[in-house]
C-alpha cells in the first residue's frame, strides 16, 4: 500500500484491517461472509438480559478504572474454576476494552524503544501494530503446516529468535488464524526459554473455551512462569457478544499495575453495563461452556467437510472458529488475489492468511474461513464452493 505522509513512521505500512476490507467486499457483492471472525447469532439470553437490567438500573457512567468489582471477582473465580489459578481480584485482575486493548496496553507499558517481541507467525493483525506503536521490533517464528494437518514450529528457530534485546514473548493459544493448540512439549520449551532469557510472556487466550483436539494449557502454569506472565482473554468469543468489547488481563500485581498505567490513557474505562453482564456469563453452569464447544466443533466439521469436497487441502483446526485451507491443490498460489475474486467466483468471502505473516510469501497459499455461523449459511457457502471448484 502507498505510504501516507501524515502517518507516523511507526505505523507506515499499516492500513485498514483486512477484516474491514473483506466485510465491506461481502456487503458490496452480497456474498456470504466467512471472513471476519464474528458469530451471526447472539449469546446466552441471561447475559443479554443482565446488560439490559444494568442499563435500566443506572449502570451507565464511568466504572472504576480496574473494572467493576463483581466482574473482577468473576474473572478470578473463572480462572480458579477452569484453570486452577488463584488471583487477587483487587490487584491481579484488570478489565479492558476487549483483549485487543489489553494486548496494546501491555506492549505499551512493558516495552522500551528498540526492545524485541517474539511472536508466532501468522500473527493476529493487531500484534504487529501494537509492537510498532510501542517502539519495539517484532521477531517472528514461523508456524508451518505439518504432515498430520496441523501447524508446528522449529525449536531451533524459536531459540534463535531470543536475543539480549528480547523483552516479551506474545503467544496466542488456541491460535488465530491457524487453529493450532500449543502442546505441553511446546509450552514447556517456550517457558524454559522465557525463564532462561528473563523474558515476560503475554498470552492471548480468547479462544480458551474452544479447544476441540487436545486441551487448553496456561503458559503461566509452567515452572517459573507464574511471576512473568500476563494472561489475556475476553467475553466476546466465549459468549458471542463480540461488539461489547469486554476483556481482561490477569497476572502478578506488579505487572498488572504497569499495564493499568498504560490502559488508563487509552480508553480509561469502557462498557459499564456490559461488565456486570459478562460477570453473569462467567458464572454460567459448566454445561454452557461444554455445549458451546460442542456446537462449534460440529460447525467446524460441517465446514471442513464441505471445503474438502470442494477440493481444498484442509488443515483441520484444533481450536478457535477458523479453518485454514491450502489453495494450491485447486491451481491457485496467491491467496490475496484468490480472496478478492472469490465473491464473483463462488459468492463467498474469506480472508487471505498472507496478511498475518511478516513475510507474506510464507502464507501466500493459505486462506482462512470462519465457521462461527449458522448451519444453513455454512451449508450454503460450502455448496457454493463445491459448485465453483469441485
Amino acid at each position: 500500500m502507498a505510504s501516507n505522509p501524515h502517518l507516523s513512521s511507526r505505523l507506515q505500512g499499516f492500513g485498514t484491517t483486512i477484516f474491514a476490507e473483506m466485510s465491506a467486499l461481502a456487503v458490496k457483492t452480497g456474498a456470504l461472509n466467512l471472513g471476519q471472525g464474528f458469530p451471526d447469532t447472539d449469546g446466552p439470553p441471561e447475559v443479554a438480559e443482565a446488560a439490559i437490567a444494568a442499563i435500566r438500573n443506572g449502570h451507565n457512567q464511568y466504572p472504576p478504572l480496574p473494572g467493576v468489582a463483581d466482574l473482577r471477582l468473576a474473572i478470578a473465580e473463572h480462572q480458579q474454576r477452569f484453570w486452577d489459578v488463584r488471583l487477587d481480584p483487587n490487584t491481579e485482575v484488570l478489565v479492558t476494552a476487549g483483549a485487543t486493548e489489553a494486548i496494546a496496553a501491555t506492549l505499551l507499558a512493558l516495552c522500551e524503544a528498540g526492545d524485541e517481541v517474539v511472536v508466532f507467525d501468522p500473527t493476529y493483525d493487531s500484534y504487529a501494530a501494537g509492537i510498532a506503536m510501542a517502539g519495539a521490533r517484532i521477531r517472528p517464528v514461523v508456524l508451518t503446516a505439518q504432515a498430520n494437518g496441523t501447524f508446528g514450529f522449529d525449536p531451533v528457530q524459536l531459540r534463535e529468535a531470543f536475543s539480549p534485546r528480547t523483552r516479551l514473548l506474545l503467544l496466542n493459544t488456541p491460535h488465530n488464524p491457524s487453529g493450532k493448540v500449543f502442546t505441553d512439549e511446546e509450552l514447556s520449551l517456550i517457558g524454559e526459554l522465557c525463564v532462561e532469557h528473563d523474558v515476560i510472556a503475554v498470552t492471548d487466550e480468547v479462544y480458551e473455551h474452544l479447544v476441540f483436539d487436545g486441551r487448553h494449557r496456561l503458559l503461566s502454569a509452567y515452572p517459573g512462569m507464574a511471576e512473568r506472565t500476563v494472561t489475556i482473554s475476553s467475553g466476546g468469543k466465549t459468549f458471542s457478544f463480540t461488539g461489547w468489547k469486554v476483556g481482561w488481563a490477569t497476572g502478578p500485581a506488579d505487572l498488572i499495575a504497569a499495564v493499568r498505567v498504560a490502559k488508563q490513557f487509552l480508553t480509561f474505562v469502557n462498557g459499564a453495563p456490559f461488565q456486570p453482564a459478562i460477570a453473569v456469563g462467567l458464572r454460567l453452569d459448566d454445561s454452557y461452556f461444554s455445549q458451546f464447544r460442542r456446537q462449534l466443533e460440529q460447525k467446524r466439521d460441517l465446514l471442513c467437510s464441505k471445503l474438502g469436497q470442494a477440493g481444498f487441502d484442509v488443515l483441520t483446526p484444533q481450536g478457535t472458529y477458523f479453518a485454514t485451507v491450502d489453495i494450491r491443490r485447486l491451481g491457485f498460489s496467491d491467496g490475496i488475489q484468490f480472496c478478492l475474486g472469490l465473491p464473483e467466483l463462488a459468492g463467498v468471502v474469506a480472508v487471505p492468511s498472507a496478511v498475518f505473516y511478516q513475510d507474506r510469501k510464507d502464507g501466500a497459499h493459505f486462506v482462512r474461513f470462519c465457521f462461527a455461523k449458522n448451519d444453513a449459511m455454512l451449508t450454503e457457502a460450502g455448496d457454493r464452493l463445491i459448485t465453483a471448484f469441485a
